[in-house]
């Protein structure tokens, strides 16, 4: 069978694009389509047959995604895919809109309806920064294309119970769960007295990953925080932070695995629709104090692999670590429960839907 990939942009490797990478390991030889590519961001991918949209030709769109996002719609309604018998679409914005023939099977694996446009309460990205007033003018058109869109998918599959609700609340349209891959492998505990005192969140500095709640209660608390990742919010929140909090920006992939092992905790305040990192510290043996929200809940085990604090506000979280006891739980345990959302279960879950699907 003719299988094409659809993947809304590649211009940096994060979670979509690994999950991009693993449906490659499963349709070796299937072309991608997305709307632009940067070979320097993502030289996983460079060996790959890729088919960019018009798009690629316009200036500046590579740096700044949010220009993309009012032409992504024509951009994929572009693709001619008349010669493919499956379209495989990753995607949380508009890689679900293409066209395809009546017998033509479309499965759409989605990581998120765009929170920007259904629930900006928790992604107001759309309300602020030097753009807000072309995302508040497209805001509205692209909800109603967004909607129309999504009824061109024949099957849908959701990264996690949380998002298959959404789907069906926003799309009306059932949907699959296949939790998305973590490479669980490249993580490892160490040895407890190589633990350190400090507490890790790791994100991009951006206003949903709640960054600023972290800072606030740690602030109160006066414990070590240590923070990795840069993001525009940098700045505003370094200023908002003590002495006992540390911003180690970029770092290898070496040194995050070092830090995840030695944490006595990682922390985590955003309602995610699956959330990756978590799982990584999971996989280090470390347990996780995570806002009860979102997909975080279908991954943390209350009292094994971590614990939750019910409110996103700072005082909730200061409370949640002050009767946290790091000493209670088994960092191989916790390890063996992460190891259940490996890229290699990923792909077999994937593959065995994908045939049913098919099949039916």
């Amino acid at each position: 069978m003719k299988i094409a990939l659809v993947h809304e942009w590649l211009t940096n490797i994060a979670g979509s694009e690994r999950v991009l990478l693993e449906l490659t390991k499963i349709f070796p030889g299937a072309p991608i389509y997305t709307s632009v590519y940067d070979k320097k961001g993502t030289k996983a991918f460079n060996d790959l047959e890729i088919h960019p949209s018009f798009l690629q030709k316009l200036p500046l769109v590579k740096k700044k995604r949010e220009l993309l996002i009012p032409l992504t719609p024509l951009a994929f309604e572009q693709f001619d895919f008349s010669k493919f018998d499956v379209v495989i679409s990753s995607t949380h914005m508009a890689a679900k809109g293409v066209l395809t023939k009546p017998g033509t099977v479309h499965i759409s694996y989605c990581h998120t309806p765009p929170r920007y446009l259904w629930e900006p309460h928790i992604d107001p990205r759309a309300k602020g920064g030097k753009l807000a007033w072309l995302r508040n003018r497209t805001a509205h058109s692209m909800r109603i294309w967004d909607r129309v869109a999504a009824d061109r998918v024949d099957h849908f599959i959701a990264n996690s119970e949380y998002v298959a609700k959404r789907i069906n609340k926003y799309y009306g349209r059932e949907a699959d769960v296949i939790y998305p891959p973590v490479n669980v492998e490249r993580f490892e505990p160490v040895p407890v007295d190589k633990v350190g005192g400090y507490y890790l969140f790791v994100s991009r500095l951006v206003n949903y990953k709640k960054c600023d709640l972290v800072i606030d209660a740690f602030n109160d608390l006066s414990l070590p925080l240590k923070i990795i990742g840069s993001g525009p919010d940098k700045s505003f929140l370094q200023k908002r932070a003590k002495q006992n909090i540390e911003f180690l920006g970029h770092l290898s992939d070496e040194q995050i695995k070092r830090y995840y092992a030695e944490a006595r905790a990682f922390v985590f305040a955003a309602e995610e629709d699956f959330g990756i990192v978590p799982v990584e510290a999971m996989a280090s043996g470390r347990p996780v104090i995570a806002y009860k929200g979102g997909g975080t809940t279908e991954t943390v085990v209350e009292g094994i692999t971590g614990t939750f604090f019910p409110e996103q506000t700072p005082q909730c979280l200061i409370n949640t670590v002050r009767n946290f006891k790091a000493e209670k739980y088994n960092p191989d345990e916790i390890r063996q429960h992460a190891l259940k959302f490996s890229a290699e279960r990923f792909r077999r879950e994937f593959k065995d839907k994908i045939t049913k699907l098919i099949d039916r």
